[in-house]
């Protein structure tokens, strides 16, 4: 069987949602706490030009984020969001928002949910809900693919360092 090793990202024309669909050779557990653990998550998120900075980060229902990416030059973005609902190891969903447009409120909402497949590996399909096909359009053309693959390609790396540090468990 081959292995997915790029990011699907689906987006309709017209659609005011676009999907993002990876898969993972890590148990659904490990794939959960890489996107709810502080320490992990900075490790993975974007570009790999791009440092990331959390400033609040509650992956909790009701908890919130704000994070800070910075580029070798020192430009920053910063992004932040609500966590509306956290059921591990099944799904997360908040909204999120780019700070650095001319006008605030362009939220979106989103949906992560983790899917556990056979022989250990995991299955993450993100939908996102924009406000207009104008601001998902816009998202897309920002150069978010990039972003997706190389945070996919990060998230890989790390996942795999975690899955030989862990102990081997009897009956799995």
């Amino acid at each position: 069987m081959e292995k997915e090793t790029r990011s699907k990202v689906v987006a309709e024309p017209g659609r005011q949602e676009l999907f993002v669909i990876s898969e993972y050779d890590a148990p659904r557990e490990l794939v959960f706490r890489a996107y709810t653990d502080r320490k992990l998550f900075v490790q993975w998120l974007g570009p790999r030009d791009l440092t990331t900075k959390l400033e609040r980060f509650e992956p909790r229902t009701g908890g919130s984020f704000r994070f800070i990416q910075k580029d070798k030059q020192g430009k920053e973005h910063a992004f932040h969001g609500v966590t509306h609902e956290v059921r591990a190891p099944e799904r997360i969903i908040d909204t999120f928002e780019y700070e650095g447009l001319p006008e605030p409120g362009h939220v979106l909402l989103q949906t992560n949910l983790f899917e556990q497949l056979p022989d250990g590996r995991t299955r993450v399909k993100a939908q996102s809900v924009f406000q207009s096909v104008e601001d998902r359009d816009g998202m897309l053309r920002s150069g978010m693919e990039t972003g997706v693959q190389e945070s996919k390609e990060r998230l890989d790396a790390i996942l795999e360092k975690l899955k030989n540090e862990r102990p081997a468990q009897a009956g799995r």
